[in-house]
């Protein structure tokens, strides 16, 4: 009988570890399906990283625009950056923006240079006129939080519609149409580098001193569309951002994001958040020219899904 008893109880063992370890593997499954922060880190990431792109090349067109017509634009030459156009190779001249200091609202400190290229005879002003646009360790850093991001970028910036900023709201000239296609390489706060592909559409309209800009995806990646930023998060997860209701920006709210839905995903780990633009500091959606200060994350991480809402920069 002691024989028999002796036999069974390893097995009685074996069995209670596996129970252990699948209960163990399961619990851990759980607390990774309902951890949001993966998202969250994408999602302020991808914030940051374009809030600094539409600033960067919002002084790309001040510049092109003062040179091409000895006139400002209503964007204007960067603060605490240094100009220099007079390399001409070939057929092709190259300006240099080399910065050294805070942005002109103050909110950023920034170093390195922003590099444009473009043909000998070619006017930004013209419809469909293209320059390159590559940024070579262009460092910023959030004045508020300490917050530092590097980026190297090399990017074709195209005025589609042709016609400057400045010309908005006279002789019949509503709107004007910028895309930007390319890559960049971003190194994060942690060390982390990562490059991202983006594919953005900005539309302007407004008059001088009530600017909006409009931004659309148009980049295409498998099965994916209308997408304005994908590659791989800090985490190493590939993921995609569509832009599924235009994100409007206004001069007047400090260029931030009042309304429109961007939607992150990572197919292969089953997460995504859907980012809605537009709520104040209560968390309502803001009415009338209130400006926001807030937006919303709703995501899905598995089975789990949840809402947060986020501060702007």
């Amino acid at each position: 009988m002691k024989r028999i008893i002796n036999l069974k109880m390893p097995v009685l063992i074996m069995t209670i570890f596996a129970l252990l370890l699948t209960s163990c593997k399961k619990d851990d499954l759980e607390k990774g399906q309902n951890d949001s922060s993966t998202l969250t880190q994408l999602t302020v990431d991808e914030a940051t990283v374009e809030d600094i792109s539409n600033e960067a090349l919002q002084d790309v067109e001040g510049v092109l625009s003062y040179q091409g017509n000895g006139l400002k634009s209503t964007m204007e030459i960067p603060c605490n950056a240094t100009i220099d156009s007079t390399s001409v190779i070939n057929d092709t001249i190259t300006i240099y923006i080399t910065y050294d200091g805070l942005s002109c609202n103050g909110r950023r400190f920034r170093t390195g240079q922003v590099e444009i290229r473009k043909r000998v005879g070619t006017r930004w002003g013209m419809q469909g006129a293209s320059v390159n646009v590559r940024y070579h360790n262009f460092s910023v850093t959030r004045v508020a939080s300490g917050h530092t991001i590097v980026i190297n970028s090399n990017k074709t910036f195209t005025n589609v519609s042709g016609g400057f900023i400045y010309m908005l709201g006279h002789n019949g000239f509503t709107s004007l149409v910028h895309r930007v296609e390319g890559s960049m390489q971003v190194t994060f706060g942690d060390s982390t580098s990562r490059t991202w592909n983006v594919a953005r559409q900005r539309t302007y309209t407004g008059t001088r001193g009530e600017l909006i800009m409009t931004t659309d995806g148009f980049g295409t990646s498998g099965s994916y569309n209308n997408l304005v930023v994908w590659g791989t998060n800090r985490n190493s997860e590939v993921f995609y951002t569509q832009i599924i209701q235009p994100v409007v920006y206004k001069a007047a709210c400090d260029w931030n994001p009042v309304s429109g839905i961007k939607v992150h995903q990572i197919p292969e780990a089953s997460k995504s958040a859907t980012i809605t633009f537009g709520f104040d500091s209560n968390y309502q959606p803001v009415t009338g020219d209130d400006c926001p200060t807030h937006y919303k994350v709703d995501w899905v991480n598995g089975t789990y899904t949840g809402s947060s809402f986020l501060p702007l920069r």
